[in-house]
């Protein structure tokens, strides 16, 4: 087997994802079987300046470079052979935000990112205009929000794009974008696989006594469908990959995709009526529908799968950051004591401790709010753990209440979902951090939405491997149909699928739970103001 890899690599046949999430970027080489060969990474964070969430623009590159190079690494340790062509590359991150250039390429303002929640007003003015739900993190959004600013950098616009937009663009030239990311900019329209021609209008309208020397259209990148050629990479492309100059240039590019796309690939639910949820930093699921409705439009954000499906969208902004600082934590401890300090086997024990803990958590009560959560109206990140009047407190309890609150935002925005025509899911397969450890959050979940939850064996490679099917896809698009057709029958004929079904115990805990996380649901300093009321009540 590692001689047939060898020589997959050697001869140029394996195919390349990256994907930059919110805390790591991560490559996956896969063979001609769409298998997962090799993996790299890269740790990074975004940071807090001048009011909004970003990430510097030498980051990204360090960052591609350092994940590419852990790769390398990986494939010389296995294989015993270097990278120097390959078959196609696709990559991926994290969706939103806003990057604007000028016409001579210049960064016109540090990139602002889906975590920022400074656009309330836009968002909702475009809402209003457009009769369809722009969430503060698209880009329309910051875009808008900028101009309602005042923003001196506005009239140099001459294109505006997502972080994978961006990346693709460097490497090889082509201002383009897979139309799941697009859908994330601005609306599309699902039928015609383009940007919405009358919420162009509206919008251009709206800003038209601005007189600027643009129009949205024109800044928007070219929308690209899963399956087609989106360029070749450079010469300098390959030198930003592999300063070693290792890497061969004119290797083909898919579209680049969001992170949404990508999680919909991974766990192969393009179809309608599938779902995903993805977990990391933010956590969001994703719900493929037949047809568009103007009810979800109003009620979801509507994004698109990599082939232009629609989808309905529920996105909350924290997830697992709140728990890696704790477990963090935890780490230091038992480092200080002697103990175990890897932290991939703390994190399995702390989430497996979770298993022990009381259904309701015994009164432990946590809220993960590192930055704003939009679905819940909270502005700004209010971050607390708060152990109520006679509760348990004990590291079951604790670690179980850490879980419950990276799912609680999205467990309240789902419900209405599932009870909105009473929308029917076939599969909700669940991948990425918080999936990492067997039956644990993929319990949880299923107990917090009350429907089964599924795991594929590949879950742990996330969204890097669904951008490397994608790539995959390109090259093999003509024998198949479809995209669906392609990861069903090319891909995942063969995995390994777990299933968890809902527990109407810890359904009920979970409920129970719920019930005291609405109650005390922090706005400002409300919530410790009635922490502190009802503790010298039961004193």
């Amino acid at each position: 087997m590692k001689t047939l890899t060898r020589e997959i690599i050697e001869n140029g046949k394996a195919v390349l994802g990256v994907e930059f999430g919110s805390t790591r970027i991560k490559a996956v080489l896969i063979d001609p079987s769409n298998k997962p060969v090799a993996k790299g990474f890269f740790q990074w964070e975004n940071r807090f300046e001048n009011g909004f969430w970003t990430y510097p623009v030498q980051d990204i590159w360090t960052g591609l470079k350092k994940a590419y190079s852990s790769l390398c690494d990986d494939v010389k340790n296995k294989y015993g052979v270097e990278i120097k062509k390959l078959a196609a590359i696709g990559f991926s991150a994290m969706m939103h935000g806003y990057l604007a250039f000028d016409s001579k390429g210049n960064l016109l303002v540090p990139f602002r990112t889906w975590r920022n929640t400074t656009t309330q007003k836009a968002a909702e003015i475009l809402t209003s205009k457009f009769s369809f739900r722009i969430p503060q993190r698209w880009s329309i959004a910051h875009l808008y929000q900028a101009i309602l600013n005042d923003e001196e950098h506005v009239k140099d616009i001459s294109f505006i794009t997502t972080l994978a937009g961006y990346i693709h663009w460097k490497l090889t030239g082509e201002k383009v974008l897979g139309i799941g990311d697009a859908s994330g900019m601005f609306p599309v329209d699902s039928q015609t696989y383009s940007y919405d021609e009358n919420l162009i209008d509206i919008f251009n309208n709206l800003i038209s006594d601005k007189k600027y020397p643009w129009k949205i259209q024109d800044i928007l990148p070219k929308i690209k469908l899963a399956g087609e050629f989106s360029g070749e990479l450079t010469e300098e492309g390959a030198k930003l990959i592999d300063p070693n100059g290792n890497l061969e240039a004119k290797i083909p590019l898919c579209p680049p995709e969001g992170d949404a796309g990508t999680g919909l690939t991974a766990t192969n639910c393009v179809a309608p009526y599938t779902g995903s949820i993805s977990s990391g930093t933010s956590i969001f699921a994703m719900v493929v529908l037949d047809k568009s409705s103007p009810d979800y439009n109003k009620e979801f954000d509507m994004v698109a799968t990599p082939t232009g499906n629609p989808v309905a969208m529920v996105h909350c902004n924290n997830c697992t950051s709140g728990i890696n600082a704790w477990v963090k934590l935890f780490s230091e401890v038992s480092h200080t004591l002697g103990g175990e300090t890897d932290m991939n086997k703390i994190f399995e024990a702390l989430y497996k401790k979770a298993l022990d803990g009381s259904s309701d958590c015994g009164g432990l009560l946590s809220y993960n709010f590192l930055s704003g959560e939009p679905v819940l109206n909270l502005d700004s990140g209010i971050p607390m753990f708060m152990p109520l009047p006679g509760s348990d407190f004990n590291l079951g309890n604790f670690m179980r209440s850490q879980l419950y609150t990276s799912m609680a935002a999205l467990k309240i925005s789902m419900d209405r979902m599932l009870k909105k025509d009473k929308t029917k899911i076939k599969q909700l397969v669940g991948h990425g951090g918080l999936f990492k450890t067997k039956n644990v959050a993929q319990k949880f979940m299923a107990d917090a939405l009350g429907i089964p939850v599924s795991v594929i064996e590949t879950a742990d490679e996330g969204g890097a491997f669904g951008m490397a099917l994608l790539a995959s896809y390109m090259l093999n698009k003509e024998k198949y149909k479809s995209l669906e057709e392609f990861l069903l029958e090319e891909v995942f004929d063969k995995s390994e699928i777990s299933t968890i079904h809902p527990s109407e115990m810890d359904t009920d805990g979970f409920q129970k739970y719920l019930d005291t996380y609405i109650k005390y649901l922090p706005v400002e300093k409300e919530a410790i103001e009635l922490w502190k009321k009802e503790r010298s009540i039961n004193a």
